[in-house]
């Protein structure tokens, strides 16, 4: 094992995370959103021209909407300004669209990966890497045996150059639109970064890709947009992993994410978000299922002040199928909103969600979901399960179901528990030996199990970490 590896090693979770880097950049827009923005983000990256109209529609669609702030619950968004945020900073690299080798990276940005453990994950368990600093993508890989078989795995910048057709026809036309909400509007118009897989037909990738997304600088938004297209009988797991320090003015989080499932293709997508407590996670993320598609969200969410995350999946074709499992937990100061939509358009579609959430020190966590049966869509099914773990009487947590169902011929499912650390089960465990924070720790790991025991166990045990440093007060 090299000396590097072994210091990777003994770097503890907390440390890994919330280190920060002097910012360094290549290019820096002015702080808030204008046309003139929009123009000059569009002209460093050289886009085509119906990009550009994209963005300038998405812009006038975010100037004439609203501001979300009747929603039943919602966290507070009032210190949420546009104007203060700077929406695009490009890394000082020599290589525009990632390096081919980590070495090639200036030190400070291939220093922060390390410390991550990116590279390390990426020899270990990884088909491909991409790595995003501020607002692009500074490394890029994909094993050369996916490549032979026509996988793509690329940064979405080098996507919209090399692969237009393909993500002219698919970039928030049918998925994602930006009149889907303000904040994807918002998307629409300042995207930067992100990545694009394409898997052909009948090609299944034996081992997880994984994007990981760095915010460095204080002020800043991030706003980075996957496309993932699995092609008819593919298959393909996607991990996406993102973090930022904590400063004292606000960053902003608004990313964007559309996944098409073809006819009997599988796509999973995980993500292990922990952002820093000054930081708003406000992500739109849907996925469409075609017949007998097969989705899967898992989400593990903790470290924003507010977050607001609704992963979608409409299943389009028959006996297609999605299956959502997430994590939330809010300490001191935190507002966790989280939640699923699905919308069920067609017969023998079958949809499970599974939540569980974790509120401490006055912490609020909420479950705020919509299930959807179409009118004809016949022998469809939905089961919904939401658990609460409260560790303090200050702490609160809320479940927010919605069912739409037009649609007789159905089976529909949900449950609800809300419970809290009881004396009695810590005085069994302390006399078992654990002392009380372990004790804790204890029952909260087998509360969260179901969820990690669904993550490649290196992401597994991270999970664990950061839940553990949260409940201790450590990071953010």
């Amino acid at each position: 094992m090299s000396s590097q590896q072994d210091d990777l090693k003994e770097t503890d979770t907390e440390a890994r995370f919330e280190f920060k880097k002097e910012e360094k950049s290549a290019f820096k827009s002015e702080k808030g959103l204008t046309e003139e923005t929009v123009r000059v983000i569009s002209e460093d990256k050289d886009e085509p021209e119906w990009m550009l109209e994209r963005r300038l529609r998405a812009l006038e669609q975010f100037q004439e909407m609203p501001m979300p702030t009747d929603w039943p619950g919602q966290p507070d968004l009032s210190e949420v300004d546009i104007n203060e945020i700077v929406p695009y900073i490009r890394p000082d690299i020599d290589k525009r669209g990632g390096a081919d080798s980590w070495e090639d990276l200036p030190e400070e940005i291939q220093d922060t990966f390390d410390k991550l453990g990116i590279p390390e994950a990426e020899k270990n368990a990884l088909s491909g890497v991409g790595a995003q600093y501020e607002s692009e993508i500074v490394y890029q890989n994909m094993q050369e045996r996916w490549e032979e078989k026509g996988v793509i795995f690329c940064d979405m910048d080098k996507a919209v150059q090399e692969h237009e057709e393909i993500v002219r026809e698919h970039f928030m036309t049918k998925c994602v639109p930006p009149s889907d909400n303000k904040f994807a509007a918002l998307h629409g118009a300042i995207w930067s970064g992100g990545s694009f897989v394409y898997v052909p037909e009948n090609t299944t990738v034996e081992m997880p890709v994984q994007a990981y997304f760095r915010m460095n600088s204080e002020g800043m938004g991030q706003f980075e947009h996957t496309l993932i297209i699995a092609e008819e009988g593919s298959e393909v797991h996607y991990i996406e992993g993102c973090s930022a320090p904590k400063y004292s003015a606000f960053n902003l989080h608004s990313g964007g994410v559309e996944v098409f499932v073809g006819e009997d293709a599988h796509v999973q997508y995980s993500t292990v978000q922990n952002w820093s407590k000054n930081t708003y996670n406000l992500n739109t993320k849907r996925a469409i299922a075609e017949k007998g598609g097969r989705m899967e969200w898992i989400s593990g969410s903790m470290g924003s002040k507010a977050t607001m995350l609704y992963p979608s999946t409409i299943l389009k074709g028959r006996g297609a199928s999605d299956n959502h499992i997430t994590i939330a937990f809010a300490g001191e100061g935190q507002d966790i909103d989280t939640g699923a939509k699905v919308y069920h358009n067609a017969p023998d579609t079958k949809s499970t969600v599974e939540s569980k959430s974790i509120a401490k020190d006055g912490g609020r966590t909420n479950y705020r979901g919509l299930v959807h049966i179409a009118d004809g869509a016949e022998n469809s099914s939905t089961a919904v399960e939401c658990d609460a773990l409260m560790f303090d009487n200050e702490s609160t947590s809320d479940t927010m179901p919605y069912m739409e169902i037009n649609e007789s011929k159905v089976d529909v499912a949900h449950e609800a528990t809300v419970g809290k650390i009881g004396d009695e089960d810590i005085f069994y465990l302390q006399s078992r030996g654990l002392d009380d924070d372990d004790a804790k720790q204890m029952i909260v790991s087998g509360f969260i199990e179901p969820i990690t025991e669904e993550l490649p166990i290196e992401y597994a045990v991270e999970l664990n970490r950061l839940v553990e440093l949260e409940m201790e007060g450590s990071l953010g």
